[in-house]
């Protein structure tokens, strides 16, 4: 298959992180109410969901979409996995703090209802729902067809954690030891830069990727971390800090603790489709570490005794760094070093 000439960037494709943290800084600076008492908020930097009081415990809430994944998934007329899609991007989120997962609610726009489409959306949410033993409580479907061409699936996890019992991440200290576990893919993060790469290679979603379609690889479900994650922390493992690698790379690290360095010295081997991908779109290294998973799609932060142990009990997981003196992200196999998370 072809490599496009041009250097390309995830900006190049419509994506600007930059521009999107604008906006959210102009929506986060209007947000001036906060409940009191009972149901009141608990911020926490850089934390990859919300918080708030509830008596002996914090109920903890995230909220996530799957993404231009979904434009794939209709141009292969299989709509069965992106369930579990959405479900995994806000029960990851949810466990980066300790938070265990209880229930979850969905919201799916259509232009125009399509029974087929419904039954394998509610396919993909019922699997993901048993992957990260959440009930689904209810939901919401919206007809916009002056809005929406095609389909949208977004959703909101609810979980809690004892209050002595977040994981902020400022336990993090030089020493301690970071345990990545694998990715199935992609996952939910960079598919317009991937889908923009395809079309100006002219690679198509049902050419032959290693025995399959490229398609179907693309469309391999986000991987739940739930159920190992939780076992850890109900048997007393001491986690110091937890990211979901989505969307910015690893450097979503950098959302745990600043004045600290997280140094990559052996990443996990990224999956085929990464290299494939840069190969079409003539993408740097820099680039690809910062918009996907790279074959990492979460990362545990905790003590070196602790680290061999969880390495060895989750299947697939590896030791690919250290926290040391210093600020940033670095990978350093191949020199590329963070230090702002975007």
């Amino acid at each position: 298959m072809p490599c496009i000439c041009t250097l390309m960037k995830y900006s190049d494709a419509g994506v600007d992180f930059e521009k999107e943290g604008e906006t959210i800084d102009g929506i986060v600076s209007a947000l001036k109410f906060e409940r009191e008492g009972l149901g009141s908020p608990i911020i926490l930097p850089g934390g990859f969901s919300g918080l708030i009081d509830f008596g002996d415990v914090y109920l903890a809430m995230a909220t996530d979409g799957v993404g231009s994944k979904m434009l794939i998934a209709e141009a292969m007329d299989r709509l069965d996995t992106v369930g579990i899609d959405c479900m995994a991007m806000n029960v990851n989120d949810l466990i980066c703090i300790g938070a265990e997962p209880l229930a979850f609610v969905d919201y799916f726009a259509v232009e125009k209802h399509d029974d087929e489409v419904a039954k394998q959306i509610g396919k993909g949410l019922n699997k993901g729902a048993e992957l990260a033993n959440v009930s689904i409580i209810g939901g919401e479907t919206a007809t916009l067809p002056d809005m929406i061409k095609g389909y949208d699936l977004a959703g909101t996890a609810l979980g809690y954690v004892k209050k002595d019992m977040v994981i902020t991440g400022e336990k993090i200290v030089p020493g301690d030891v970071i345990v990545g576990l694998p990715s199935s893919g992609p996952h939910s993060n960079g598919y317009t830069l991937i889908r923009k790469v395809m079309e100006k290679a002219e690679i198509s979603y049902h050419d032959d990727f290693k025995g399959r379609k490229l398609g179907d690889v693309l469309l391999e479900p986000t991987k739940i971390y739930v159920r190992d994650i939780i076992a850890l922390l109900k048997e007393g493992v001491e986690v110091h800090g937890m990211a979901h690698i989505t969307g910015g790379g690893l450097r979503n690290l950098l959302r745990l603790k600043a004045g600290v360095g997280f140094v990559m010295d052996d990443p996990m081997d990224p999956l085929p489709i990464f290299g494939a991908i840069q190969e079409w779109g003539g993408i740097s290294d820099e680039e690809m570490y910062q918009t996907f998973n790279m074959g990492m799609g979460f990362a545990v932060i905790l003590p070196e005794n602790e680290a061999y142990r969880v390495a060895e009990r989750i299947d697939g997981a590896k030791l690919v760094g250290k926290v040391e003196d210093g600020k940033g992200v670095e990978i350093a196999p191949l020199g590329i070093s963070y230090e702002e998370y975007l």
